[in-house]
């Protein structure tokens, strides 16, 4: 049966703007709940969209919005917390129990589909197995997923995501316009990216089909990088290149206690450095029943990294 009221739980973010437009332009009602409605003022445009004003932390406004849908898809995910056993708290709240709670609320209220975000290099084993508390939280939120009763639930797996507003290439092209050398804890680790459109259409393509109940999938591009081609690629498409220094362990080490107590936003913590001991790489191609073809990171890149608005659609839209 299809799915013609979705809930999209973080759908005004990154990811989620992408999979709200590809639903509403298949005509289907779309609820996006947020906690400030200025966060989701690009998606008020959309004719079957209603953003929401909404505690997530409360289970009665689950119960009232869930019971208004056909499906529900989760995109909450942080990459930033304060130290915990086996994680932060912020970890906890958003990629352990947001997901045991939407599983309840599903099956409270009737609802079986359930399609949840995760995040490429979680483990299949124990939670215990990950090096970083982001991988071991994604992993726990999984297993939420999993054991839960009365869900039709798919797991996607992405690796990190790329587009025009994405926080990754565009904050390495950034940098390199400021600075003069690019200092690189864990150079070397590998990175598959995947298309922000790509990761939009595959769970848009999951949504309806019953051969994706109750199975994960790894979702990544084309082409594996390592962690410093990507920074060097940015600075060239940017029009900024800037010389690599590949630290080693100990000065990666030093680099991102350094970042994480910066004020401002948090660049990078030792618990990002922690994750990239594992390789962000898939074990194999895309499963054909997502239906995707996946899209090369240089048809992509250049154009929305490039400073000249001749070349980059979005700035030259946005400063008319």
């Amino acid at each position: 049966m299809k799915a013609n009221r979705i809930l999209v739980i973080g759908g005004a973010g990154f990811v989620g703007r992408h999979i709200v437009a590809r639903l509403s332009a298949q005509n289907r009602r779309v609820i996006v709940p947020v906690r400030r409605l200025e966060r989701a003022r690009h998606l008020l445009p959309l004719p079957t969209v209603l953003v929401q004003p909404a505690n997530l932390n409360d289970d009665q406004v689950l119960d009232a919005l869930i019971s208004q849908c056909d499906a529900v898809i989760n995109l909450v995910g942080i990459l930033h917390d304060g130290e915990g056993q086996p994680y932060g708290k912020g970890f906890a709240q958003a990629h352990v129990e947001l997901p045991r709670r939407l599983a309840a609320a599903c099956s409270r209220n009737g609802v079986r589909r359930l399609i949840h975000l995760s995040a490429l290099g979680v483990p299949n084993s124990a939670a215990e197995s990950a090096p970083s508390m982001y991988l071991r939280s994604k992993a726990d939120g999984e297993r939420e997923i999993r054991e839960s009763k009365n869900i039709d639930w798919t797991i996607l797996r992405p690796s990190v995501i790329f587009g025009p507003e994405d926080k990754f290439l565009n904050l390495f092209a950034t940098m390199q316009r400021f600075l003069p050398l690019m200092p690189i804890a864990r150079a070397g680790t590998k990175f598959q990216p995947v298309y922000v459109g790509d990761v939009a259409q595959a769970v848009v393509n999951a949504l309806d089909n019953p051969q994706t109940f109750g199975k994960t999938y790894e979702l990544a591009g084309p082409e594996v990088f390592t962690l410093g081609d990507l920074v060097r690629l940015a600075g060239r498409w940017s029009g900024s290149p800037r010389p690599v220094w590949e630290l080693p362990y100990t000065l990666g080490q030093m680099q991102a206690a350094f970042l994480e107590v910066l004020p401002g936003p948090t660049l990078m913590s030792r618990d990002n450095f922690h994750s990239m001991r594992v390789d962000n790489v898939a074990s194999g191609p895309i499963a054909p029943e997502l239906g995707i073809a996946v899209t090369p990171l240089a048809s992509i890149g250049p154009g929305y990294l490039a400073r000249d608005s001749r070349f980059n659609p979005e700035r030259a839209r946005a400063n008319r």
